[in-house]
């Protein structure tokens, strides 16, 4: 390939292939040549429009030079015959979106990994939208001050529900309100609090401990009872030589995506009263459970013994908010406190109250849930006795040997490879979003019916 250097390449900015095949072959005071099309706003957004700015930043965006981009490539740095060819000031993090945008080759794999990236659901983008006006500060606008009526219609009794940004923040605040320093919360071994957050409940609850129960590697799937419970607090002596027990965490579904059943947590929750515990649901796919028991959502919480129920949204189609729902009030008068000595009481509350309201309004939750919920059951039934527990909320458990799950990765299907069950040669945990294409949700499960 030849170059005519310093060429002009303006004719061809709407021409990827002829771009792409003359790389290098631009002028070094390309910037400002190119005007922006008549449909053009102005806008400097990177993304969401085929035609990005070149101002910088806080400059009028009608000044600046406006590039295709498919030219991304002939900005890039250029080697040729030893000689160094480079666009000072061009943003490589623009040039990277674009190249993984726009590049030859590059197909974008199907997701199955997390329903934590899952896009943020259209109603809850205009939910904030409409929240974009001035308001009172921190939790004092209108939007957040409905919250406690909008939770208290939703599980049928008076309860006080407050936002928060992480579902980690608000396991550890609802915790950290029921547990003193020297005190232990019972949970399952394999529970977020201990293996996925990073240490942080016993940096909110200032050192307290996590007691744990329970089978590991989903023995159990990693629910908790009143047995596996008394197992570890009968043996503790009532003296300052041991942490004493003050609370009982659960997660809804549990870690292995399976679901407590009203009696099962009634049953924790009459254990936990007797003994004098207070009871917390991690409720991160509160939602899907729901959406599988088909219950009440009080008959696995406040009619159950739940104190505290942090309520997930942000895997669900929510963008950056949950709720911690309190059924014991003085709980929430605490946390109000903590929440703000822990830096989690944001000055604009109203866009993450407006987010709680738009998914609540409509049973919106529900519906992304069950979504989510049939595309797992699809995936499962492809999976037969491959399953290595049944699927009762939006993740599936398969066992996959290595050369398995290196045919389906080859296939552009993103998952995490999981722990297996003794005996199994390998494993892989798929998870379904409310919006998981059905296209990609029909493929998967063609894909591994065909191992």
């Amino acid at each position: 390939m030849t170059f005519e250097r310093g060429g002009d390449i303006t004719a061809l900015r709407l021409d990827l292939p002829a771009a792409c095949a003359r790389i290098g072959d631009y002028r070094l005071d390309q910037l400002g040549r190119d005007a922006a099309p008549a449909d053009f706003g102005g806008h400097q957004r990177v993304l969401g429009h085929q035609y990005i700015t070149a101002a910088d930043i806080g400059q009028p965006a009608e000044g600046g030079a406006v590039w295709h981009a498919g030219l991304v490539l002939a900005l890039r740095a250029f080697i040729h015959m030893g000689d160094l060819w480079l666009v000072h000031g061009f943003p490589s993090h623009l040039a990277c979106e674009l190249d993984r945008r726009d590049a030859p080759g590059k197909a974008s794999g199907m997701k199955f990994f997390s329903d934590n990236a899952a896009a943020v659901h259209p109603k809850v983008w205009a939910a904030m939208q409409a929240a974009d006006a001035p308001d009172k500060a921190y939790d004092g606008d209108a939007l957040s001050r409905r919250l406690d009526e909008a939770f208290s219609a939703l599980f049928g009794t008076a309860c006080t529900a407050q936002w928060i940004a992480s579902g980690t923040a608000g396991n550890c605040l609802a915790l950290a309100a029921m547990v003193p320093p020297h005190g232990g919360v019972v949970c399952h071994r394999e529970a977020h609090i201990e293996v996925d957050e990073g240490g942080a409940p016993g940096f909110f609850m200032h050192g307290a401990k996590l007691m744990l129960a329970g089978a590991p590697n989903g023995g159990d799937a990693a629910k908790l009872t009143p047995e596996t419970i008394r197992a570890v607090i009968d043996p503790i002596r009532p003296e300052v030589h041991q942490v004493q027990p003050h609370a009982i965490s659960i997660t809804q579904a549990s870690e292995w995506g399976r679901v407590y059943t009203p009696a099962e947590v009634a049953a924790i929750g009459s254990l936990a009263r007797t003994r004098g515990l207070g009871l917390h649901m991690d409720g991160a796919r509160f939602a899907n459970a729901l959406a599988h028991l088909d219950c009440h959502p009080a008959e696995v919480t406040a009619r159950a013994g739940v104190d505290a129920l942090t309520f997930g949204f942000i895997k669900n189609g929510g963008m950056s908010a949950e709720a911690m729902v309190f059924f014991d009030p003085a709980l929430a008068d605490v946390v109000r406190f903590r929440r703000k000595r822990a830096g989690h009481l944001q000055s604009k509350g109203r866009y993450l109250a407006a987010q709680v309201l738009a998914m609540l309004e409509g049973d919106l939750w529900l519906e992304n849930a069950r979504a989510a919920n049939a595309a797992a059951q699809e995936i499962a039934k492809a999976c037969g006795d491959r399953l290595i527990h049944p699927v009762e909320a939006n993740e599936v458990f398969v066992i996959l040997s290595p050369a398995e799950q290196q045919a389906l990765h080859a296939q552009s299907f993103e998952f995490y490879d999981w722990t297996p069950p003794p005996g199994a040669p390998g494993a892989a945990r798929l998870v379904t979003a409310w919006n998981s294409p059905p296209h990609e949700v029909e493929a998967l499960a063609r894909a591994i019916a065909a191992l």
